[in-house]
This record gives C-alpha cells, structure tokens and sequence, in this order.
C-alpha cells in the first residue's frame, strides 16, 4: 500500500471510487482534476491518495475553512477507502496524514465526515458525532414541469446574470444557515473558485428568482453527465416565506430535465427544516444521511 500526494491523473480513479462509497455525490472527473491542480485559494487544500497495486483505492482532502471567521477552523473531507480494501489500516494512514496537515495550519477545531457504518471508526480518533446531514434524489423522468411564475417575480438563467450578483445573493443567504461553525463571507475569490468558475456548474439550468433586477433567490446545479447536484438553493432572509426556493429549485429542476439530466441529487442539515420541507414537496426522497464529527486540538 503506497500512500502520496494525489495528482491531477488520478481523477477518473477517484470518481470511480467515490461512485461506489458516496454514489449519491456529484462531481466529474474534469472538476475534479481542476481541484487537484489548482486547489481554491486561501484554503491550503490538500489531498491523499492510498495506491495499492498501480489502483487507487482510498482518498482524503484537507484544508483551511474559508466561510468562517473561526480561527483555525480545519476540515477533513470525504475520507474514504474501498470495501475491498478496508480493515487494513489504511483509513487510519489516510487520516493521519489529513490531520497533521491541518494541525501545521494551526488548526483548533477540525472536522470530518462519517457515515453511520465510520461513527465507531471517527469515535476512536477523537471526533464526536453532531448534526446529521440528510442525502436526497428525485428521478427527473419524466420531466417536472416549468414552474409558474408569479407577477413582480423573474426567473432567469445564471448566463443572464453577472458573478458579483450571484455572490451577493449567496453572502445574503447562507448567512444563518446551520453550521458547525459561525458562517461568515466567503471571500469573493473563494466563492468563484467554488462557484461560479467550477467547470461542473451548469449555468444554463441554474436559475435566480429576481425581483427589481436584484437576486432574491436561486438554485444552483452542478452537473456530471445525466446526474445533477443540487449544490444550493437558498432565499435571502427577508424574501422567505413566498415560496421563492421552491420556484427557484422547481425551475432549476425543469431546465436540468429538459437538457439531459435523468437523477437529482441534494443534501440538508437536519435542522434545516423549511429545506427539507421544500425537497419534500418536490418528491425527493431520503437515501443516506452523514454526521459531522468534531474533534478540538489540545
């Protein structure tokens, strides 16, 4: 077992991995050698990849939290390893790795992510279970239909809109979204690496709700092939109760089916409840959930 710094090549290997450990995420080979070769700025994000026999068969990412003012805030993303190749220490190698990164960034707090069967695995290196996050798909065939939309209100593609109105848009709406951390700005070149520059934003079914020419709210969709990621909808505080991120993620739904995507998928925060209502409403179904683990340094 060789484990080493994860380079751009090892892309369609670590989506063909991820397909089987997290079938329900979304994010292609392109965007993903986009991230391994030029990671976002201002998070120092690294990655792992554990190689056995010239096969990639295990992956963790590490970095800086940039959406929270919280010193010292690391992450721990997506730490996974083949069924095949487990029970073999090479999760604890993978995280070892991650979280010494971490810690030379003088990290205070660091965070992962488990699936129920890796709560017992994420309690024996230090992190404690917290918020659940709820996993979600809705089938798109056949194709939902157009959303009406009503008078005062404009639905419209993001090709129509510029990057800095979307940014403030989302600054407005994630602002008291629930977080193990308090959120804050994302920096504007943070945001646009993450965003709006992401090769897997398919710009033409992502859809803003406006009214008087400034966003109110939106539905974001990143694409691999026919699958789609729901990668967020959200309403700025003192648009909601209108019913705007449904129109918004209905209209993103629509535009999504009638260019080729077949599955949605999408996640929320257990205490998110107004989302996890919207999402209801639109059919989705629950098919996995997640816990964010914590662990203090010190």
């Amino acid at each position: 077992m060789q484990i080493r710094p994860a380079v751009p090549d090892d892309a369609p290997a670590v989506v063909a991995l991820r397909a089987l450990v997290y079938p329900y995420l979304v994010r292609g080979v392109e965007s993903t050698r986009q991230m391994i070769a030029n990671p976002p700025p201002g998070e120092e994000w690294v990655a792992f990849v554990a190689e056995h026999a010239g096969r990639v068969v295990g992956w963790v990412s590490a970095y800086v939290n940039a959406r929270t003012a919280e010193p010292g805030f690391g992450e721990i993303s997506l730490l996974h390893v083949h069924p095949e190749h487990r029970g073999r220490g090479t999760g604890t190698a993978l995280l070892t790795l991650a979280r010494e990164h971490v810690l030379r960034l003088d990290a205070r707090r660091i965070r992962a992510w488990a699936q129920a069967e890796s709560l017992g695995f994420a309690r024996r290196h230090g992190f404690e279970p917290g918020r659940e996050l709820r996993y979600s798909s809705l089938a798109l065939r056949p194709a939902p239909p157009a959303p009406t939309v009503p008078a005062g209100v404009e639905l419209a593609p993001l090709t129509d809109l510029t990057p800095e109105l979307m940014y403030a848009a989302e600054v407005a709406a994630a602002s008291d979204e629930p977080e193990d951390a308090p959120q804050d700005a994302i920096p504007f070149e943070s945001w646009r690496y993450d965003v709006w520059d992401n090769i897997g934003l398919d710009r033409d079914a992502s859809v803003a709700v406006l009214v008087d020419g400034e966003v109110v709210a939106f539905s974001l969709v990143k694409r691999d092939g026919e699958r789609m990621w729901s990668d967020m909808t959200a309403t700025r505080p003192e648009y909601r109760g209108r019913g705007l991120a449904r129109l918004a993620k209905r209209g993103a739904l629509h535009r999504a089916a009638e260019r080729g995507v077949t599955v949605a998928y999408t996640s929320n925060d257990e205490a998110n409840a107004p989302m996890l209502a919207v999402n209801a409403r639109l059919g989705y179904r629950p098919i996995a959930a997640q816990w964010s683990c914590l662990a203090s340094v010190g």
